[in-house]
C-alpha cells in the first residue's frame, strides 16, 4: 500500500544515510521503523507476549532462583 506523509528533512536524510548502510530501501527501512515503533508502543501486545512467556516458563520454584533473589533483596536500601 501506498500513503503520502510529511517528514522533516534531516529524519529523511538520516534514513537515507541508515538505509545505504544497512543496504536497504528507503521505503523497506521506513517499514521497518513503523513495525518496530508499533511493537513497542502496543501495551497489549506487550501483555500477550510477557503473558505468553510466563505461561511457558510456569509457577514451579526453583531453589537457587529463590535463593539468589532473597540474598539480593536482602542487601538492597528499601
Amino acid at each position: 500500500m501506498k500513503i503520502v506523509v510529511s517528514i522533516p528533512g534531516g529524519v529523511v536524510e538520516g534514513a537515507d544515510r541508515l538505509a545505504r548502510r544497512t543496504k536497504r530501501s528507503r521505503s523497506r527501512l521506513f517499514s521497518d521503523a513503523l513495525k518496530e515503533y508499533l511493537a513497542r508502543h502496543s501495551a497489549d501486545k506487550v501483555t500477550e507476549v510477557m503473558n505468553a512467556a510466563c505461561d511457558e516458563i510456569g509457577d514451579a520454584k526453583d531453589a537457587f532462583v529463590s535463593a539468589a533473589a532473597r540474598r539480593v533483596l536482602e542487601k538492597s536500601e528499601w
